[in-house]
């Protein structure tokens, strides 16, 4: 078997919140021996998602080994600093003022370790007028603006339905430990990597953020259509939505053919890109009058062959049945000593060098659970690591 890009590097993961887990999962995900450090059970470690056993846990911890570990004792300190000469990476998510307490920020370690690249992820940054507030993804989705992006016209800011945020800046910061990895291998020196979830949405809002960055223009809601062209977006369906996207005025006539209603391409208020955004209301009406009495399947049928998008609007369970999703076996298996087998989402990055996954090499880790094995691989006897244990340092 190949070995996966990343084998031979070690990271050492002590992040809680999830964007910090989503980063370190890409390189867990791809061969990297991903070592989580938590503190012990008798210092109150805790898990953001709640129960160790859940499907979120799981799905953000697989891959990794665990050890337990406080870093508030001196013994504790120690055998920290021994396990960071082993690292390549080290990921956290601390606020600034726990790090630099516990001595553990970048400028501690990088004097000790040049060559370590040092990834931080935070809710607002590391410094500036807001770094000290706590940061969590729903607060991000305001304090950017996406939740005003997103809703009904004529009602209030929503939420994305997914930790949007959080992902979002767990994907950059990931991407930014891999630059970092690149440069180091030219250099051979470490350096500090950090993004945010309020940096991670500002740059997701993209063109809607360009907008206002080039001319001033403060975009707003526009529910399920899409903001600049028509018709783009959600229409009826007899058993359910589809989501149509017919906006380019070669892909609006072949989907007024494909409907039967070639009066929509010759009406001039629709003869334009413009015009039809201006009468949305209007062509959207007709739309949904011709396409409620069509199945979704039936509109998907009709036109993606004449090169208008379609898709229908699953729930998740939908989703993950849908032939195509079947093919590209987004779910791999990974074996629990508690829950048995079980399905997680596999990383959506494929590589053609290596086979696409269908078995992560181990569930997400009970706390601890690699203690005697990673403590003895530093050096330590089982005396050593029983007497770490009688002082509560591990």
């Amino acid at each position: 078997m190949t070995a996966k890009p990343l084998s031979g590097l070690r990271v050492l993961d002590l992040t809680l919140a999830r964007a910090g887990p989503v980063a370190v999962r890409l390189l867990a995900d791809w061969g990297a021996d991903v070592i989580r450090v938590e503190p012990p059970a008798t210092a109150a470690s805790q898990d953001v998602t709640g129960q160790r056993t859940g499907s979120d846990a799981q799905n953000l911890h697989r891959n990794k080994r665990s050890v337990s570990l406080n870093l508030k004792s001196k013994a504790g300190y120690e055998l920290f600093l021994k396990l960071l000469a082993t690292a390549d990476i080290l990921v956290e998510n601390f606020r600034a003022a726990v790090k630099y307490r516990l001595k553990i920020d970048y400028e501690t370690l990088g004097l000790i370790h040049p060559s370590l690249i040092y990834a931080s992820i935070s809710g607002f940054g590391q410094d500036g007028p807001y770094y000290s507030r706590p940061g969590v993804d729903q607060i991000v989705q305001g304090t950017s603006g996406l939740m005003s992006l997103t809703g009904q016209a004529d009602g209030p800011p929503t939420r994305v339905g997914i930790a949007i945020s959080d992902t979002s800046a767990g994907m950059f910061l990931g991407q930014g430990i891999l630059l970092a990895l690149i440069e180091r291998s030219k250099t051979g020196a470490g350096q500090w990597v950090h993004t945010s979830l309020l940096e991670a949405m500002l740059s997701k809002l993209d063109f809607q953020a360009a907008r206002y960055t080039m001319s001033g223009e403060t975009p707003g809601r526009a529910g399920n259509d899409h903001p600049t062209f028509s018709p783009m977006g959600v229409f009826e369906a007899a058993d359910g939505f589809v989501n149509i996207a017919a906006s380019t005025t070669k892909m609006f006539r072949a989907f007024c053919e494909a409907l039967s209603q070639p009066q929509w391409a010759q009406d001039p208020r629709f003869e334009t890109g413009s015009g039809r955004v201006t009468h949305r209301q209007v062509l959207n009406a007709a739309i949904n009058e011709c396409t409620r009495v069509l199945t979704m399947q039936q509109l998907v049928a009709l036109l993606n062959p004449v090169g208008c998008p379609c898709g229908p609007i699953y729930s998740v369970a939908e989703a993950f049945e849908d032939p195509q999703v079947q093919h590209l076996g987004m779910v791999a298996n990974a074996r629990h000593d508690v829950l048995g087998d079980i399905g997680l989402v596999r990383s959506p990055i494929n590589l053609s060098n290596h086979e696409r996954v269908t078995e992560f090499e181990r569930a997400a880790p009970s706390l601890g659970a690699h203690n005697p094995e990673i403590y003895t691989e530093l050096g330590l006897s089982d005396q050593e690591i029983q007497a770490l244990k009688d002082q509560e340092a591990i």
